[in-house]
């Protein structure tokens, strides 16, 4: 009984730490398995606004957990999770047109076509500026679409 115990215990922790692992290769998350750095992703589809949520309003969805502004929000979220998740895992959408994941400046966001795409925003880089510059959604999506494929399978 005891190596049954001890057998269930061990069994539990490897899939607990797969599925963590799992996580974070098709989410942008940090260790709390927070998305979005906090943020709403109810305020990015829903009013356009970057918008920094509260932990008093989170939900969990596929073990990643999401912060919201208000009660009504969260209310939003849980009706329907899977149109409010961030395209790319929340990663850079520009990133993964270009085969790679970076993290994302949460204040640098489109919404198109009902669906919000974020973005890398660092001294050295706006990429939210190079696919704008680019005008041409679609191919850019179309193209990070085929890459996330495979991204969403590997560590970053």
């Amino acid at each position: 009984m005891k190596i049954f115990k001890t057998l269930t215990v061990v069994i539990t922790l490897v899939f607990s730490t797969t599925m963590l692992a799992q996580n974070k290769m098709s989410h942008n998350i940090d260790n709390s398995n927070i998305a979005l750095a906090g943020y709403s992703a109810v305020s990015y589809l829903d009013l356009g606004l970057a918008q920094i949520g509260n932990k008093a309003f989170k939900s969990e969805y596929q073990k990643v957990v999401y912060y919201f502004t208000s009660a009504k929000q969260k209310a939003t979220f849980d009706k329907n999770p899977t149109k409010y998740l961030p395209q790319y895992g929340g990663f850079c959408a520009f990133g993964v047109y270009a085969g790679a994941k970076f993290r994302v400046d949460p204040n640098k966001f489109i919404v198109k076509n009902d669906k919000y795409y974020l973005y890398l925003n660092n001294v050295e880089l706006d990429a939210k500026q190079l696919w704008l510059a680019e005008q041409n959604h679609g191919k850019l999506k179309g193209i990070a679409d085929k890459n996330w494929n495979k991204l969403s399978k590997t560590h970053n």
